[in-house]
């Protein structure tokens, strides 16, 4: 099977085409940075573009050297430089680093260079989000399926769109590839000034709480900033559930002009202040949902409440209460930028989410799921989901990814067991570990499961797909969990070519003997 090594070149971003040039000495200003009395003046340096990767710097960048977990970016100075960086943002620390020293460029310092790069290369990029409505989606579960919702809404008001997120990146219709939920902060700026550039209005956007925490989207204004919910996942990254919410709630910090909170949650009430715009499934919020009716096919009708006392009449084309949750936080999101009611109802009616409750039909006699779930909570709902629609039996294959939190894998083990009639445990994305650990984890937890169904193992992710196919009857759904959009595994370093619908496809037409 080919395979390409992880992590050794990451595809530069778009630039906008027409850059002004601004002055080093303005920048400085501006980002509170104090020139290096060592390096050469700031003076008559005229900057362009910025970027935090050695191997992405075109002529006239701001090269920021950033400290990092295993390297000093500061290290990398002088291929910066090479390429045609005119000047480096650093710390104290990288300003000592040979590498800086022997530049030959100027060299701005700040006490947090990370904090103080989002505003730098907004202002290079000329404050692209203050000319464009963006809207920015945070929570646990939800943020690209809310995001996908947002974006079809603005679609049928008839708004030309920018889209960032975990799936993909679109400009004006044009489809870029994501390599992170939400892009380093110089490479965002550019990305808005891009699609200012374009003619694009409005740019719903998944905001990681990596990226608020990692100061990714510094220096980006939010016409809108929105929560869905909050459940255990990265905590291996955060020291615990407060710190996760801390980041997240720093989209509520006063950069998003309007606020909607999703308040089914005890983390969604904590974000509430009196110009909030809530939402909930139950319970008192502006936006709320009823009269929800869900067909054998997954499709759901309900009626969204408004503030004003309307109704918006809904039809959704993805099963779930929480997907109803979710579509409610869109709708806030939309009206609060002027969309009318009509086009709300029209592009949650059309709106379909790569890889989030996916189905697919090929001719068989049972329902064949793909769902991005990798969280308990998240395994959970989207397995109540399909549970309620069927008289037959849950059949699911489910892994966990290696090197990121170990303490959800036997949660998810547990939430997966209680509520399948069969779980295949297998292998999601191993990376670093070794993958019959995170197996046993998972297991460890199923196994704990009261009322549990039956469990089999099997490690190889395309032959437990067969497995469970193989296993179906006419009537049961077969749910493949964990990495929904995803088109790669990453094993021990090197990701191979994998695709979670591609497979599931595959072995349902073998199942019915169609040729491969």
């Amino acid at each position: 099977m080919p395979a390409k090594l992880v992590g050794k070149a990451v595809t530069a971003p778009p630039r906008p085409t027409r850059i002004p040039p601004v002055a080093l000495a303005d920048l400085a200003t501006r980002a509170n940075a104090r020139p290096d009395p060592d390096a050469p003046a700031v003076s008559d340096v005229a900057v362009t573009g910025a970027t935090l990767r050695a191997q992405h710097v075109r002529p006239g960048d701001v090269f920021a050297a950033l400290p990092g977990a295993r390297a000093h970016g500061a290290d990398f100075t002088a291929d910066a430089v090479s390429a045609g960086a005119v000047a480096v943002l650093t710390d104290a620390a990288g300003a000592a680093r040979p590498a800086v020293r022997a530049a030959g460029v100027p060299v701005l310092v700040h006490d947090d260079p990370r904090a103080a790069l989002g505003p730098l290369a907004a202002y290079i990029y000329g404050e692209p989000s203050l000319e464009l409505k963006v809207i920015g989606v945070t929570g646990t579960s939800g943020k690209t399926t809310t995001t996908y919702m947002i974006d079809a809404g603005l679609a049928a008001a008839g708004a030309t769109t920018g889209l960032i997120g975990t799936v993909e990146t679109r400009i004006a219709g044009q489809r870029l590839a994501s390599a992170f939920t939400t892009p380093e902060a110089p490479d965002l700026q550019a990305l808005l000034a891009v699609m200012r550039e374009r003619g694009v209005t409005h740019v719903p956007m998944e905001v990681s709480s990596h990226a608020l925490e990692l100061e990714r989207v510094g220096g980006t204004a939010f016409a809108v900033g929105a929560f869905t919910n909050l459940s255990q996942d990265h905590l291996d990254f955060h020291a615990d559930m407060e710190d996760y919410f801390r980041a997240k709630a720093r989209l509520f910090d006063g950069r998003s002009r309007a606020e909607v909170v999703c308040v089914d949650g005890e983390w969604g009430r904590r974000l509430v202040t009196p110009d909030t715009v809530t939402v909930a499934l139950a319970g008192d919020a502006h936006w709320t949902a009823g009269e929800v009716r869900t067909s054998r096919s997954g499709e759901q009708s309900f009626r969204i409440h408004t503030p004003d006392q309307r109704a918006i009449d809904v039809v959704l084309p993805m099963p779930g209460l929480f997907n109803v949750a979710n579509a409610l936080v869109a709708a806030a999101c939309l009206d609060a930028v002027g969309v009318e009611h009509d086009a709300i109802a029209a592009g949650l009616a059309g709106v379909g989410v790569p890889g989030r409750m996916e189905r697919v039909a090929v001719g068989q006699e049972f329902t064949a799921v793909v769902d991005y779930s990798h969280k308990p909570e998240a395994v959970a709902l989207a397995l109540d989901a399909v549970r309620a629609r069927t008289e037959g039996r849950v059949i699911v294959v489910l892994g966990c990814g290696g090197d990121r939190d170990t303490a959800k894998r036997p949660l998810m083990g547990e939430a997966a067991a209680r509520r399948a009639d069969l779980l295949v445990i297998t292998d999601d994305n191993p990376r670093g570990e070794e993958p019959s650990a995170i197996r046993a984890a998972m297991r460890a937890g199923a196994e704990s499961a009261p009322d549990r169904g039956d469990i089999v193992e099997v490690g190889d992710r395309r032959e437990a797909i067969r497995v469970a196919v193989a296993a179906a009857r006419p009537g049961d759904v077969v749910v493949v969990a964990g990495k929904g959009h995803e088109t790669g595994q990453e094993v021990a370093g090197v990701v191979h070519p994998f695709s979670d619908r591609d497979e599931l496809e595959a072995a349902i037409r073998a199942s019915l003997g169609e040729p491969a």
